[in-house]
């Protein structure tokens, strides 16, 4: 196993924590720590962009081009800005999922360029 794909390993597997490693009984959404900590007012949405940034830094070092880190960041801001409007921006972080979102566009990324082997990430 390659450096990348090791490195991409654990990223699939925060993006897993961060976005759907638990499932809420009855309705069966799948919701992460991300939903959970975004919760605290004022302060859960910035404390989960520390875990996003890393992906994102991770991707750029990496080898991702500016065009997949400007996707990325993107997903990021989106999830950050509706993530802070109260009940609703708790909603739409529930799923819209951008760990996971970036951690499926990098991947995609490398596999492109041969980085990594093509195939399902292990955390799907």
């Amino acid at each position: 196993m390659n450096d990348h794909h090791t490195r991409l390993e654990r990223l699939e597997k925060m993006a897993h924590r961060m976005d759907t490693a638990i499932r809420v009984p009855i309705i069966g959404l799948r919701i992460g720590y991300d939903s959970i900590i975004g919760l605290i007012p004022g302060v859960g949405d910035i404390l989960t962009l520390a875990p996003s940034a890393w992906i994102i830094i991770e991707a750029k070092r990496m080898g991702a081009s500016p065009h997949v880190i400007g996707r990325m960041a993107a997903n990021t801001a989106i999830d950050t800005l509706v993530g802070m409007i109260p009940i609703l921006g708790d909603l739409f972080d529930a799923t819209f999922k951008s760990n996971r979102r970036n951690v499926a566009i990098l991947r995609e990324h490398l596999e492109r360029k041969g980085a990594v082997p093509a195939g399902q990430p292990q955390y799907a």
